[in-house]
């Protein structure tokens, strides 16, 4: 176990509240530092300490360092709506790349050993062979994926001269909730396809698009491998525990299942767990889109000890349709 709490940044947001109940049930002490732009205090476990600030506002984050004896840190906080990023590249170099800077240096300035960075699959671009394995090109394609594979080069930099370890964990579609439905994705406005699914299934859309239909790709549109947010948020605490057992080593792990589903299988699934039909409203690509994003996850299997355990893309739809329909109790 860790000796001293873990900080997680963005940790009143969708993968952050799962990590922090994550670490919480594994016996952790955690601090969350949330600016609550994008984040929700409610969606904080009350069993951990919520400090509002950005992660770029060294005097806070360098303060709840010492106060709370952090010894581990976890980076959720960012923007992640690629399209987004391809219209706004500058917000998503300050939010992801300057930000991730400065919390960097206030780790190192504070002597935190371990680092572990919230990375994207997105790092790869579109890829030359699919499974897609850790050292295959990185070839970003959107701004989004540049500021990620930004701060991994930082933190390998970083970690060549300093006293600290990290993991990077290449998330591929993150979807679903936590299964006692003590959080969610609450963001509004958000483009995950899952996550728009359940929002057409409870009445809040009218309908879901379907972005391309003529990629490369046995349907026609985009294939992408969905693990759990659950089974994400177990694979950091497990990138944890072996950050604190080899202190002198580094790693960059796939986080996703090795398998994909595609854009129509997946609205199959919400209409199969719904027993309905939501609207499909078939429309061109998006900037920045791949045809197909799947891991060779071989490393993070034989690595760290994460058995996933919520690998079924019904599980995860029923998952997200439970919380979608609990959020809707809120409001």
């Amino acid at each position: 176990m860790l000796d001293g709490s873990v900080l997680v940044t963005g940790g009143a947001g969708y993968i952050g509240s799962h990590a922090v109940l994550a670490l919480l049930d594994a016996g952790h002490r955690v601090v969350v530092v949330d600016n609550l732009v994008t984040g929700f205090a409610w969606a904080v476990d009350p069993r951990a300490t919520l400090v509002e600030a950005n992660i770029e506002d060294d005097d806070k984050v360098r303060t709840a360092i010492r106060m709370h004896d952090v010894k581990a840190i976890m980076h959720f906080a960012g923007s992640v709506v690629v399209p987004e990023s391809v219209s706004d590249p500058l917000k998503y170099y300050r939010n992801n790349t300057a930000a991730s800077r400065a919390l960097i240096e206030s780790a190192v300035a504070e002597g935190v050993p371990h680092f572990i960075f919230s990375s994207t699959a997105a790092t790869y671009g579109t890829p030359e062979k699919v499974p897609v394995a850790e050292d295959d090109p990185k070839s970003p394609i959107n701004p989004y994926g540049w500021s990620k594979l930004m701060t991994e080069h930082m933190l390998r930099d970083v970690a060549a001269a300093h006293p600290i370890n990290y993991a990077a964990l290449r998330y591929f579609n993150v979807a679903g909730a936590d299964p006692e439905g003590r959080t969610g994705q609450s963001t509004a406005g958000a483009t995950h396809l899952i996550k728009v699914a359940v929002e057409a299934a409870t009445g809040k859309r009218a309908s879901v698009g379907v972005f391309g239909t003529d990629f490369d790709t046995p349907d026609g549109t985009g294939v992408r491998d969905y693990i759990h947010v659950s089974d994400l948020a177990a694979a950091h605490v497990a990138a944890l525990d072996l950050l604190v057992a080899n202190p002198a080593e580094s790693h960059t792990m796939n986080a996703g299942y090795g398998h994909g589903f595609s854009v129509l299988e997946v609205l199959d699934a919400v209409d199969r767990v719904t027993n309905m039909t939501i609207d499909r409203k078939l429309e061109g690509r998006r900037a920045g889109d791949p045809a197909m994003l799947i891991s060779d996850n071989a490393r993070i299997l034989e690595t760290i000890k994460w058995v996933p355990r919520r690998d079924d893309l019904d599980t995860i739809v029923k998952d997200a349709l439970a919380w979608e329909r609990k959020l809707a109790e809120r409001e």
